[in-house]
């Protein structure tokens, strides 16, 4: 059962926030709250262990305030405030991060940046849009299709997640393998940073260093972001399809190895370990399978239902006793999709075939591909229904030199599996190295349920970090990865200060966001 939050408890706002109020509300023409409804809705993103408070009818800290600036200047207007103030300012996209990336650690300003959603022409000259910090990637990607363009990369949930925030996580998509990340398709950004003052800064050397890469994946700590001029790409006149199995996970990574690094570009290359490929995702998808299993053999209604939580709580809740039965499995699946010009693309994935063949893959045709490309929007929703058999899912992003990639996989998969379910996906990959992204799948019902998931992660990103793994790889590092990341930066930590100091002062952006 999902307990219910009592609004009436969360804390008050704090005195110096409401005393800034009018000032606050003038700089955004009124569009500002201090409502208890308003401030629990924004006290976090899709962190899954804040989601797994809110059912045990627990909170983060929530923001004293919630903000919505409609322009830049009333964006510049309320920071030069809350600088007045000394009041953290959080900036907030789509909420659909899952580090803990828009809690508010010290209260302060919620500053909703949807309203930025200018969606400006495509320059089918120079292939650029500008577009509003605040527009909805599936929106932005819909307006260039209707244009014949595409942006390409393909972020992680699209529907929910915005400009601005693939900005400040430095996003990167299953399309990233071809058309790069975020980083590849910036031009120049615009923002605020915590003095007030607004800024463009260009992704390219020009009249000066070029700033934008310095800020991209600051995660709020800096500026704000409210606006990209972004490169686009015509859209694709094909689309190619295909799938092979392998008989191991190495098998599979030295397949997608060789097809990088001899220059060819899929949009997608996914490989997926044997638990992955086995079980097709764990969760919703287990129960999907449990209720067939359960109308097999003739259990209707309440009774199948009760089946069906019970055999999919058991395989996500029970790891130590699912993890024998997964290492049974030995198959890894590579998802391939090749897409541009129609005689290009076809003769790159006739040549990945030709490859993929000479390693022994298994030929699945392109059934299993196009279906995962179709349903690979769904994974956020799963997230959600799995609190419906009392678990939760979460995931590891990062990435690795070729030579560390397996070591990587072993080593995590390793540390994690006393405490969840893990499952493994490569991609995408580069002629240096690939990203992998593990997915947990454990209990959510039971306590201590912080204490495990802390342990979990502290076990895995622990893992991840010792066999040379990056931190994160696109999703950001928030609250949950904070500690890691600063022991990971080295002499990295003297420059990201001296940017702190210079862009932010008084220390207001996002306080506690990588470890700052």
């Amino acid at each position: 059962m999902i307990a219910t939050v009592d609004v009436h408890a969360l804390p008050p706002p704090r005195h110096d926030v409401l005393a800034a109020g009018p000032a606050l509300a003038a700089a955004v023409a009124g569009r500002f709250s201090t409502s208890d409804l308003d401030r629990l809705a924004y006290a976090s993103d899709g962190w899954p262990l804040a989601l797994a408070w809110r059912r045990e009818g627990r909170v983060p800290r929530p923001p004293d305030a919630v903000a919505w600036p409609g322009t830049e200047d009333e964006l510049a207007a309320l920071v030069a405030v809350a600088r007045g103030h000394r009041l953290p300012v959080v900036p907030f996209g789509g909420g659909s991060g899952v580090c803990g990336g828009t809690v508010a650690v010290r209260g302060g300003v919620v500053v909703d940046l949807k309203r930025l959603e200018r969606l400006g022409p495509v320059d089918a000259g120079t292939r650029t849009i500008e577009v509003g910090a605040g527009v909805v990637g599936a929106m932005l990607e819909r307006h260039l299709q209707l244009r014949g363009f595409t942006l390409g990369p393909g972020f992680s949930a699209s529907a929910s997640s915005t400009v601005g925030g693939w900005l400040a996580t430095r996003a990167a998509g299953d399309g990233s393998g071809r058309y790069g990340g975020i980083e590849a398709v910036v031009l120049s950004v615009r923002g605020v940073f915590g003095t007030g003052a607004r800024f463009t800064a260009h992704a390219r050397p020009g009249a000066g260093p070029a700033l934008a890469p310095l800020l991209l994946g600051s995660e709020g700590t800096l500026c704000a972001f409210t606006s990209a001029v972004l490169r686009v790409h015509p859209g694709p006149e094909a689309r190619f399809f295909h799938a092979f199995d392998f008989a191991s996970v190495d098998a599979g990574l030295e397949a997608v190895r060789r097809l990088v690094q001899q220059g060819l570009r899929p949009a997608v290359a996914c490989l997926s370990d044997p638990v992955e490929t086995a079980l097709d995702g764990a969760g919703a998808e287990a129960l999907a399978r449990a209720g067939s299993a359960a109308r097999r053999l003739g259990l209707g209604g309440a009774a199948g239902a009760t089946l069906a939580r019970a055999l999919a709580a058991l395989a996500v809740t029970r790891p130590r006793l699912v993890e024998p039965l997964t290492r049974l499995a030995r198959r890894a699946r590579l998802v391939l999709v090749f897409e541009g010009e129609a005689a290009s693309a076809a003769d790159d994935a006739r040549a990945a075939a030709r490859s993929c063949a000479a390693l022994d893959g298994v030929d699945c045709g392109e059934g299993p591909a196009r279906a995962w490309y179709h349903r690979r929007a769904d994974e956020p929703a799963e997230g959600l229904r799995l609190f419906e058999v009392g678990a939760f899912v979460d995931a590891l992003d990062c990435a690795a030199p070729w030579a560390r990639v397996l070591d990587v996989f072993e080593q995590v998969r390793a540390a994690a599996a006393p405490h969840a379910l893990v499952s493994c996906r490569f991609g995408p990959a580069s002629a240096d190295g690939c990203a992998l992204r593990f997915r947990f799948v454990g209990a959510a019902a039971g306590a201590p349920l912080e204490q495990r998931y802390l342990r979990l992660w502290r076990d895995a990103l622990g893992a991840a970090a010792h066999a040379g793994a990056s931190v994160s790889h696109h999703r950001g590092v928030g609250l949950l990865k904070a500690a890691e990341y600063q022991a990971r930066l080295a002499d990295g930590r003297r420059v990201l200060g001296v940017l702190k100091r210079s862009f932010d002062p008084e220390g207001i952006m996002n306080p506690g966001k990588l470890g700052l």
